[in-house]
C-alpha cells in the first residue's frame, strides 16, 4: 500500500500541480486511513479487498473524535485516493465513491475593522529595513487578499507596479491578477527601491519580492509571528493571522458593494460557494448598522 500511496502523491504533485503543503495534508490522512487498515489485516490483505463498508466504520471512528469539517476533509482524500486507483486500473470500483460527506458547520470567519486594519498597517517603522519591508507586505495583504504562501513566495516578475496589479500562483498552479490600490504600490516602490536593495547586498540577486535572513524568501511562520507582534502593538485583542486580512479584505469589498463574483476571483476561490460565507460576515454588518442607526430598532 505503501507504494501505491507514494504513486498517488506523485500524481497530484505532477499532474494535479498541488502545493507541498497539500499534498502534505493528503499524506497526514492516508496514513491515519492505512493505520486503520492495518487493524483488519485478517480480512484486508490488498487494496482492493477495501469495501465501502470498512469505510463506512473508518467514518465512523472518525467522527467520534473530530469536527465534521476534519472528517469530511479525511474522506475526501480517501475518495480521491480510491478514484486514482481505479482510473490507474488498480482495482475495478471506487468503494469510497458513496460514502456521504458531512457538512461542515460554516463559521464566521474573524474579521478586523477597517478602524483596526489602519491601526496595525501603521505600526511598522519605515525607518527601518524591516520596517520598510513588514509595511510592504501588510499593504499588500490587505489590498490583494493574498494567502499567506502567495505571499511570502510573491515574484519580482509578478509584480506590475505602473498598473498597480500583481500576478500570483495560487492552489494547483493556478495563475491569477489580483489589483492594489496606490498605497499597496507606494510601500512596494519605497521597499523595492529602498531596504530591499540593503537586503540583496547579503544574498545572491533573489527572484522573490519579500526577503529575510541574507536575502532568503521569509517562511510562512516567519510572516505569523511579523504579524502577531504588529497586532499587539496595535492593541488589537482580536487573534490576528495572516488569513485575517484576507478575510477583512474580502468583507469590506462587500461591505463597500463588490460583488461576489469578483470577490472569488481575487480570492482564487474555484467555488463561489466558499465565497459565500463572507456574505453572511456582510448581512451581520448591516444588521449592526440597522440597529445602531435606524431610529426604531
Amino acid at each position: 500500500m505503501d507504494e501505491l500511496a507514494d504513486r498517488f502523491f506523485l500524481y497530484l504533485r505532477i499532474e494535479r500541480g498541488l502545493s507541498d503543503n497539500t499534498v502534505q495534508a493528503y499524506s497526514r490522512d492516508l496514513v491515519e486511513f492505512f493505520h486503520f487498515l492495518k487493524g483488519r489485516a485478517a480480512s484486508i490483505r490488498s487494496i482492493s479487498d477495501v469495501s465501502q463498508y470498512d469505510i463506512r466504520d473508518y467514518v465512523s471512528i472518525l467522527a467520534g473524535r473530530l469536527s465534521p469539517r476534519s472528517v469530511a476533509r479525511n474522506i475526501s482524500s480517501v475518495r480521491m485516493f480510491f478514484r486514482f486507483l481505479v482510473a490507474e486500473g488498480i482495482i475495478k470500483a471506487n468503494p469510497a465513491k458513496l460514502i456521504d460527506t458531512p457538512k461542515p458547520t460554516q463559521t464566521l470567519p474573524g474579521i478586523l475593522s477597517t478602524e483596526e486594519v489602519e491601526r496595525l498597517l501603521a505600526q511598522p517603522d519605515i525607518s527601518t529595513v524591516k520596517g520598510q519591508r513588514d509595511a510592504a507586505m501588510l499593504e499588500v495583504l490587505y489590498a490583494t487578499g493574498l494567502r499567506v504562501s502567495e505571499l511570502v513566495l510573491l515574484r519580482m516578475s509578478g509584480l506590475n507596479l505602473e498598473s498597480g496589479f500583481l500576478i500570483t500562483m495560487g492552489k494547483g498552479g493556478k495563475e491569477r491578477a489580483i489589483p492594489m490600490g496606490q498605497k499597496a504600490v507606494e510601500a512596494l516602490k519605497t521597499y523595492i527601491s529602498g531596504a530591499r536593495q540593503i537586503q540583496i547586498k547579503k544574498g545572491p540577486n533573489p527572484v522573490f519580492v519579500f526577503l529575510g535572513y541574507r536575502g532568503r524568501p521569509l517562511t510562512r511562520q516567519g510572516f505569523w509571528k511579523i504579524i502577531k507582534r504588529y497586532a499587539l502593538m496595535a492593541g488589537i485583542s482580536k487573534t490576528v493571522t495572516p488569513h485575517t486580512l484576507r478575510h477583512s479584505f474580502a468583507s469590506h469589498l462587500l461591505e463597500g458593494g463588490c460583488d461576489l463574483r469578483s470577490v472569488q476571483v481575487m480570492l482564487g476561490h474555484e467555488d463561489i460557494s466558499t465565497t459565500q460565507i463572507y456574505t453572511h460576515v456582510t448581512r451581520k454588518h448591516l444588521i449592526e448598522l440597522h440597529n445602531k442607526c435606524h431610529p426604531r430598532p
